[in-house]
């Protein structure tokens, strides 16, 4: 399973992966996104980012 990996420099901080994560992986901690072990490599996140600041990790 790979784990989602946001890339800060072009995350609007939108939410719009957060919103999206079926088991609320994701969240917003002081403006940045941060993904934790809950996180089941689903890859909706990926699909839903506007600028696609998530991807999935190497």
């Amino acid at each position: 399973m790979k784990k989602p990996v946001i890339n800060g420099d072009i995350c609007m901080k939108c939410g719009a992966c957060v919103g999206s994560c079926p088991v609320n992986a994701m969240f917003l901690k002081e403006y940045i996104v941060e993904v934790n072990d809950d996180c089941t490599g689903c890859g909706l996140c990926i699909k839903v980012c506007p600028v696609g600041a998530v991807t999935e990790e190497e």
